[in-house]
């Protein structure tokens, strides 16, 4: 306990330093501006949602719920995969304070928002699937750019400035709480900033009517009426942050440091049993009478372990147990400890050249260094042994890329934006090695054995292009119109073509989908490539009170990776001619032809003011068709249609919400994965802050009704059970949805 106070204490004893406080003065937003591209289709998410929001969740992603067109993929407690438009991890480049971070976990486990806390948030934005390449490559669909807080520094002669804040929240459902607090102290040159965050919860309970396995004749320890097995989590995030200005140049330099004691996953074989992550984070800023430039190194290290948590028992004869999880209590489950290593170096440079009034050219260069290590170490005697499992041994992934954008506003009504961008990525992997000799080794008939596959020239290289051409036509103060086409592309992760073996053990254990199945790499696949056409109508009051915007996409996808199923013998699978339905089946990567197609509409009025406040209305609509045009199959796990309408009011330091929420059951899957259907549902939701001075309050309930349904992106549930069980029971279990939830938080300014 002394580790998690300390660093907490020290903060909140800055914020009580005998420093009189100052005016404040932000990055200078004058001469060094935010030279982001002023793109259609991009979401900036309001600070006060955040706020309101972070009492409610753990889990950044989250916040992002009510930006049209993101929907949520279901994960850990603080790990869930943000999906815009219909594509969703690797498919995003998602950027953590101008980092693009990598999930080194064959189950994706530590997302890259999973390394920022909701109360850490300063900045959270959002490119639908035609982002601008000065934003980012590697991917096929949007962006997500989360930031935190920038720096802050007192005003020129003023006195020193010490600001800070304090926060705290309490979640009935899991019995979840944590506090969070950060101190700056600053000059008109020098701000030194302290942030850190704790959450913890238990597992949560369903609503409705739920039973454990075991409450209906499956293995598995009984947890107790209504609840969800393996949805507990701990997590701890500080970080530390200098920052020195001097006219118009800034140097910033911040470390963070995160530790998951444990995540544990409802619709994951394994759980998170320790994740430990270390980002060095250095960034020039500087205005010029040209322009603007910006540089950035950064470093990332984590260490992650995962094996099975109190909810898992792993049932199988001749295994000896592992007792790994005091934090949760005494476990008799037997072990299969994994262990990951990465590291990842980067940098990038970006030019911001004011050739004209009129146009503004961006030209930048990126580089990024990435190292897996993936090895389970021994366990269980012959079965698990007496080798340590080699999953990858020494991968490599390294991209390097340059890119040119052209923003021009033509005249008051007319703005476009065209850009192009190379990358080469270069993937390579060392041999591996099984378990032992019987079984545990083979690869795919198309590669042989492991033998085969160490003996095969397993480095690869892709030349990526990336092209985007948007436009923005704003006749009035009322109304504008977005068009966008873009060419994008993703070259595979080392798990999707380095992973080897077909035992049917290990397949599910490199497995990042959360379907229940098992999966196997592919050296040879191809590089995705995504068209995108897109466009946007925006019709508004002068004053942006009342609005109505839509959004229809439309993408062409060829080298899309989706799955086939994995013919031939497999141990623990048997001999596979064809993968039946209604169980967990062997899948392999494979490259094939989607299309997605949707619409996102959002809108918000004013309902009027009275004697008690004032009143309005917000409402978003999204829907998603993703098939594979290969087989005609559903892609996995699409959201289906979804909407939400919120009733607002507003009265002197009050801010309410009343939300209701409405999914359209799933029918539209992928055959191929088995994936589970699910029923329509509705939720209200009710919501309610108050600021007063530098203290805001936030309190609500989710789920009021305590309404029983099951996630339509959550997954299959193999968080409770026989959990290494790959063709029997259970099958067919979605991860239910959380019940009726209240939630109260605070934050205080100082």
């Amino acid at each position: 306990m002394k580790y998690r106070i300390r660093p907490l204490a020290a903060a909140i004893a800055v914020l009580f330093a005998g420093a009189a406080p100052a005016q404040e003065s932000t990055l200078p937003t004058v001469t060094v501006t935010d030279t982001a591209p002023a793109a259609p289709t991009a979401t900036t998410i309001e600070r006060n949602h955040v706020e309101r929001l972070r009492a409610a969740t753990s889990d950044t992603a989250a916040l992002l719920a009510d930006t049209p067109g993101v929907s949520l993929r279901a994960a850990g407690g603080v790990s869930s995969f943000p999906v815009v438009q219909g594509m969703a991890d690797d498919r995003l480049r998602i950027k953590v304070d101008g980092m693009d971070l990598i999930a080194s976990c064959p189950n994706h486990m530590n997302t890259p928002l999973s390394y920022v806390a909701p109360s850490g948030v300063g900045l959270l934005k959002v490119h639908g699937n035609i982002a601008p390449v000065s934003v980012g490559g590697d991917s096929i669909g949007g962006a997500i750019v989360a930031e935190s807080a920038a720096p802050r520094f007192a005003k020129p002669g003023e006195s020193l400035l010490t600001a800070g804040e304090l926060g705290g929240f309490y979640r009935s459902n899991g019995y979840a709480r944590g506090v969070n607090a950060s101190a700056t102290l600053a000059t008109d040159m020098l701000s030194l900033n302290y942030t850190g965050s704790y959450a913890q919860s238990q597992n949560y309970k369903a609503g409705g009517d739920f039973k454990d396995f075991t409450a209906t004749g499956r293995p598995g320890r009984s947890l107790g009426r209504d609840v969800v097995g393996s949805s507990a989590y701990e997590t701890r995030n500080q970080a530390l942050g200098v920052a020195l200005r001097a006219g118009n140049h800034l140097v910033e330099a911040r470390y963070a440091y995160q530790d998951i004691p444990y995540e544990l996953y409802p619709n994951q074989r394994m759980d998170m049993l320790g994740n430990t992550a270390h980002r060095f984070n250095l960034r020039y800023l500087g205005a010029f009478d040209w322009g603007e430039f910006e540089a950035r190194a950064y470093r990332e290290k984590v260490d992650h372990h995962m094996d099975f948590g109190d909810d898992k028992p792993f049932i199988y004869a001749g295994m000896a147990p592992w007792n790994g999880v005091s934090a949760l209590g005494s476990n008799a489950a037997y072990g299969m400890p994994m262990n990951t290593e990465s590291k990842t170096t980067g940098a990038a440079a970006k030019a911001s050249i004011n050739l004209a009034d009129r146009d503004l050219l961006r030209l930048g260069a990126e580089f990024q260094h990435y190292r897996l290590d993936d090895w389970w170490p021994a366990s269980g005697g012959n079965m698990m042994g007496p080798n340590t499992f080699i999953n990858i041994n020494d991968g490599k992934r390294d991209r390097t890329g340059v890119f040119a954008e052209w923003e021009a506003n033509w005249t008051a009504s007319w703005l476009s934006l065209a850009g192009l961008r190379y990358e080469r990525v270069k993937t390579n992997a060392g041999p591996v090695q099984g378990y032992n000799t019987s079984g545990m080794q083979y690869q795919n008939s198309s590669v042989g054995t492991r033998a085969d596959f160490n003996a095969m020239n397993r480095r690869r290289a892709d030349d990526n292009w990336d092209a985007t051409l948007l436009a923005r036509y704003t006749p009035d103060a009322t109304q504008s119109y977005e068009f966008g086409i873009a060419r994008k592309t993703r070259s595979p992760n080392l798990y999707e073509r380095y992973t080897w073996s077909v035992n049917g053990m290990i397949m599910a254990m490199n497995n990042f989908l959360g379907d229940g199945n098992g999966y196997l790499g592919d050296p040879d696949l191809k590089p995705e490539i995504a068209h995108t056409v897109s466009a946007t109508g925006d019709w508004h009051s002068a004053d942006g009170v009342t609005r109505l915007k839509a959004t229809p996409y439309y993408s062409r996808i060829n080298n899309y990776i989706d799955a086939v199923c994995s013919t031939g013998q497999h141990p623990m699978y048997g001999n596979i001619a064809s993968c039946p339905a209604n169980r967990f089946v062997p899948l392999q990567y494979a490259n094939q032809k989607a299309r997605l197609y949707g619409i996102d509409i959002a809108g918000q009025m004013p309902l009027g003011k009275t004697g008690f406040g004032q009143f309005g209305l917000r409402g978003l609509v999204s829907y998603t068709n993703g098939k594979n045009r290969d087989t005609g199959d559903g892609l996995y796990n699409i959201m289906p249609l979804n909407g939400k309408l919120t009733l607002t009011h507003d009265y002197a330091a009050w801010s309410n919400a009343l939300e209701i929420v409405g999914v359209k059951k799933k029918t539209d899957v992928s055959d191929v994965r088995n994936e589970i259907k699910s029923a329509g549902y509705a939720l209200v939701n009710l919501r309610a802050s108050y600021t007063w001075e530098r203290l805001r309050l936030d309190l609500g309930v989710e789920n009021l009704f305590d309404r029983r349904y099951d996630l339509p992106t959550g997954g299959a549930y193999v968080g409770q059970g026989n959990t290494m069980s790959m063709t029997g029971a259970p099958w067919g279990i979605a991860v239910p949805g959380m019940g009726r939830s209240l939630y109260a938080g605070f934050n205080l300014k100082f």
